[in-house]
Parts: structure tokens; sequence; C-alpha cells
């Protein structure tokens, strides 16, 4: 009997660590969510490395749809290697990690905070310097996570984003998204994505695409197709693909594609049955199928900003599978560690 990776376990908790998180953050999310509203933001700065930095854009179009707030990611080697003190007066500076350790994140937080901004964590570990130094802590009660690749925080730090912005906007139709999450991460979990299997077992190169609050799920394959299954997956932008990256795309340069039943998916849907008739195979996840696309199965009836993390949470067991397939350990990929101490 084959045991189950920590990958896959961890994955597999994930519904559990939502239903917790919405539950004992609600009275924060409320009351920052007031806070925001009383005294709002010029703009929001998000900072964070790797899978975090996924779910940064994620909140980026979230904050920009729902609020019509801008929001930028700051690079934090601007005040940890070259010195800078960007100005963030009056501005929401939203820092997401895991560990909560990174040196860079740190000395942005800082910097941050210094000049005036309201320094919000979403954060793992709440004993973490970076806990310590925010003035808002949105933990994100994974629990201790051992699997190098990160799931189980990852898709938390996606349901504190979407808790943020249902109490940040007092938008009401958001609640029911947000308290049947957990249910929905629970179906979305036993979804069967083994059919994209061969098309992914042998392959070199692909692109994993995604559009509005779905893009950010597409940087999280990529980014764990090359982690755990030695992979190289770029993340494109679905609009970007056609200023240059179109010319990659291939029979043999497969796409998986995630979509959400939003203003994006006509255009998606346009995209994937172009790719198709270009003999391009085309791994369709979330409402966009057909056209000759593989349609991987998965709920269809979810709120737009909801679908991305329940397609994440799909998307997990096909790419500790796909590692084992190709002859890797998902859970020791070379040369990586589970906190990764960026200066």
């Amino acid at each position: 009997m084959i045991m189950p990776t920590l990958m896959a376990r961890e994955a597999a908790e994930a519904p559990q660590a939502v239903a917790r998180l919405i539950a004992k953050n609600e009275h924060a999310c409320r009351t920052l969510g007031e806070r925001l509203r009383r005294y709002p933001p010029r703009f929001v700065v998000t900072c964070a490395r790797g899978s975090s930095d996924a779910a940064a854009t994620y909140a980026k179009y979230l904050i920009e749809i729902a609020l019509g707030v801008v929001v930028a990611s700051v690079g934090p080697s601007i005040s940890s290697v070259y010195g800078g003190r960007p100005k963030m007066r009056d501005a929401l500076f939203l820092a997401i990690s895991q560990s909560g350790r990174s040196p860079d994140l740190i000395t942005l937080a800082e910097a941050a905070r210094a000049d005036g901004a309201l320094t919000v964590a979403l954060v793992n570990d709440t004993a973490s310097p970076l806990a310590g130094l925010c003035q808002v802590v949105l933990p994100l009660n994974a629990w201790p996570e051992r699997s190098v690749a990160a799931t189980k925080s990852y898709i938390a730090a996606l349901a504190a984003i979407l808790q943020l912005v249902r109490h940040w906007s007092d938008d009401n139709t958001l609640e029911p998204a947000l308290s049947r999450l957990a249910a929905d991460l629970t179906a979305a979990a036993a979804c069967d994505w083994s059919a994209a299997l061969p098309e992914l077992r042998n392959a070199t190169s692909l692109y994993a695409l995604g559009r509005g609050p779905g893009y950010g799920a597409a940087l999280e394959a990529a980014i764990k197709l090359k982690e755990t299954c030695g992979l190289h997956a770029e993340a494109q932008s679905a609009a970007e693909l056609m200023h240059g990256p179109m010319a990659l795309a291939a029979p043999d340069f497969p796409v998986i594609l995630f979509s959400q039943r939003d203003k994006a998916l006509e255009g998606l849907a346009a995209l994937a049955k172009m790719l198709v008739g270009r003999g391009v195979p085309v791994i369709a996840a979330g409402p966009v199928a057909g056209h000759g696309s593989l349609a991987l199965p998965g709920a269809d009836d979810l709120h737009p900003f909801a679908q991305p993390i329940a397609l994440v949470q799909s998307f997990y067991p096909l790419a500790e599978a796909l590692a084992r397939a190709r002859g890797r350990d998902p859970d020791a990929p070379p040369h990586l560690h589970k906190v990764t101490e960026t200066r």
C-alpha cells in the first residue's frame, strides 16, 4: 500500500483549515473592514514571495474589482537590497506569508509601518517576526505545514482575502460564497482530474492561463508544476498570450486554462477554441469547456471570486499524482526548503 505524501495529506486538510479561518477571523475581518471603510486607503501595497505572491495577485483582482482601489506589488528588495523607502503613507500594506520569517518581507513591512501605512499580515505562523511587526494579523489557521510545497496555507490565504474583501466592500452577495466555501472545497478535493495525466506525463513545457481572479490560480499551478513535477510551466494572463507568447503554443506545448463564470468567460472560450483549432492540447478547468478541449470536472455554480479557490483545491491532487508519475517525490523537490529566507 502506497502511503499518502505529505503534500496529498495537507492539501486534503485545506477545507477544514478554511472553516477554522472563517470562524476565527470573522470578528477581526469585520472590524478591519469597518476601519477601511471609515478611513479608505489611497492604494494597496502587496508584499509576498512565491505562492504567497500568487495569492497577492488574486487579492489585486478582488480588491480592484470589488472596491476600485488600485493594488500594486512592491518588490521587497527595494528596501532589503537597494535601501529604498517607498512612500506608503495612508496605504493598506498587505503582507502574505506562510512562515512570516523572510527578512526581505520584514524589512519592507518595517518601512511601510514607519511611513504611516496600515500594515496587515496574512500569516500562518502567528509567532513570526512579520506577525509581531504588523498592526493587524489575520491568522491563516492552516496549522503546521511540513510539505515543502505549500497547499493548505495557500488556499487559506485565498479564503482570508475573500473574507477581507467581503467585509471591506460590505457586499452581502459575497456572504453565501464565503459561508459555503469550506463545503465547496471539500467537493472540489474529490474531483478527479486524472484524465489530464496522459497529456502531462511526458510534457516538457506548458502554459497555465487565467484571467482576472483566475490568474492567481494559473500562477500557483505553474509554481507547483515546476516545484513538484520538474515541468517547465509558465503562467500567463490569457490576454497577454496574444502578445508574443502565443508563438510557443503547439501540439507539444499544452495549455491548462483556468476560468470562472464572469465577464472574462467569453474571451477565454474563444481562446480555447482558437488554440484547439491550431492543434494545441487544451486542458480546461472551470466553465470553459468544449471545442475539443479536455474538460476537467468541477462545480459550475460558484461565485467567480470563489471558483479559483476551488479550482486550485482540485488541481493539487493532479500535481501530486503527476509528480509521482514522472518519478519525483513531491515532498522533496530538489534544492528547495520549507522556509525560504530571501533578502
